[in-house]
C-alpha cells in the first residue's frame, strides 16, 4: 500500500478505520476477560452493554464518513442509533449502581442502612419536587422512572424524525420542538444518575462509580458538544470546503465523525481501568484479605 498515492480522503478514511479497529481490540479484550470471569451476571451484562457503546459510536461514525454524501435521513438514521443506546446505557448504569448496593425495585428490596437518607433536590428540579426528600423505595423507584422515560421517548422520537425527513414534512419548528424535549429528557436521566451518586459516595467509591460515569458522559458530551461547535465554525466560515476533499455542505458530518473515530480508541482505553474485570476475577478479595491479615 503507498500512501503517497492516496489523496485526503482515502488517507482520512484510512486512518479512521484504524481507530475503529483500535477500538474494537481493546474493547473486545475487555468483553472477552469478562466473558472469561462471568460471576455476577447481573452486573455484568450491565457492564458489557455499556463498554460496547465506543465500538458502536466508531462503526456508526465510520459507516456515515463512508457515506457522507448520503442524504438527510441517513444522518438521522445514524444519530437515532447512537443515540437510542445512549438511552439503554444511561438506564443499565443506573441499574449497575442499584445492583452495587443491593437494591431490588422489582422485589421492593431496600437495604435498612441505606433507607431515610436525605436527597436534595437543585433547581430546576425543586419546581416539582421538594427540596429535601427522604430515600425510600418510592424515590428510588422514581429515579428509576427518570431515567428509563429517556428510553422510551428517544426510540419513539427518533421513529418520527425519520419518517418525517422521508416523507419530506419537517419543518424546522418541529425539529426544534424534538430537540428540546430530547435534551429536557436526557438531562433528567443523567440528573438521576449525579442525585443517586451524591447520595451513595462512600458506599459506591470502591467501585469507582466516577470514572464509569464519565466514560459514558464523556462520550455523550464529547459527540454533542462538538457537534454544536463544529457547526458554528462552518457558519461563521472558518471551516471551509477547500480545507477538505468535500463540499461545505458535509463538512461537518465529516469532521464529526472523524473526530469520533478518535474519541473511541481514547474512551475504549479508559474504560479498561473503569470497568476492569478484577472485582470478578478474585484479585480484589485478595488485596481485601491481605490488607486485613497486615492489620
Amino acid at each position: 500500500m503507498d500512501l503517497s498515492t492516496m489523496d485526503r480522503g482515502q488517507l482520512t478514511l484510512l486512518g479512521s478505520a484504524g481507530c475503529v479497529m483500535l477500538t474494537m481490540h481493546f474493547t473486545v479484550q475487555l468483553l472477552s476477560q469478562h466473558l472469561f470471569y462471568w460471576k455476577n451476571p447481573k452486573e455484568q451484562k450491565a457492564i458489557i452493554i455499556i463498554i460496547l457503546m465506543a465500538p458502536l459510536y466508531a462503526i456508526d461514525s465510520f459507516v456515515g464518513l463512508l457515506d457522507i454524501q448520503g442524504s438527510k435521513a441517513v444522518f438521522m438514521l445514524l444519530d437515532s442509533i447512537k443515540e437510542c443506546y445512549e438511552a439503554l446505557v444511561i438506564a443499565k448504569f443506573l441499574a449497575l449502581m442499584y445492583s452495587y448496593l443491593n437494591i431490588s425495585i422489582s422485589k421492593s428490596i431496600v437495604p435498612d442502612e441505606i433507607k431515610g437518607r436525605e436527597i436534595h433536590h437543585s433547581f430546576p428540579m425543586t419546581l416539582f419536587q421538594p427540596h429535601t426528600i427522604r430515600l425510600n423505595h418510592q424515590t428510588l423507584k422514581l429515579l428509576k422512572y427518570w431515567t428509563w422515560q429517556f428510553v422510551v421517548i428517544r426510540p419513539v422520537f427518533s421513529v418520527l424524525m425519520i419518517t418525517l425527513q422521508v416523507l419530506g414534512v419537517y419543518p424546522s419548528w418541529l425539529s426544534w420542538t424534538f430537540t428540546i424535549i430530547l435534551n429536557v429528557s436526557v438531562s433528567l436521566a443523567l440528573y438521576s444518575l449525579v442525585v443517586f451518586y451524591h447520595v451513595f459516595p462512600k458506599e459506591l467509591e470502591p467501585h469507582k462509580p466516577l470514572a464509569k460515569f464519565m466514560c459514558i458522559k464523556g462520550i455523550v458530551f464529547f459527540c454533542f458538544w462538538q457537534g454544536v461547535v463544529l457547526e458554528i465554525l462552518a457558519a461563521i466560515g472558518i471551516i471551509r470546503s477547500h480545507h477538505f476533499w468535500l463540499d461545505v455542505e458535509h463538512i461537518e458530518e465529516a469532521i464529526q465523525n472523524v473526530l469520533v473515530c478518535l474519541e473511541m480508541v481514547v474512551f475504549s482505553v479508559l474504560q479498561q481501568y473503569a470497568y476492569h474485570v478484577a472485582p470478578y476475577s478474585g484479585d480484589v478479595e485478595t488485596k481485601m484479605r491481605l490488607n486485613k491479615k497486615k492489620e
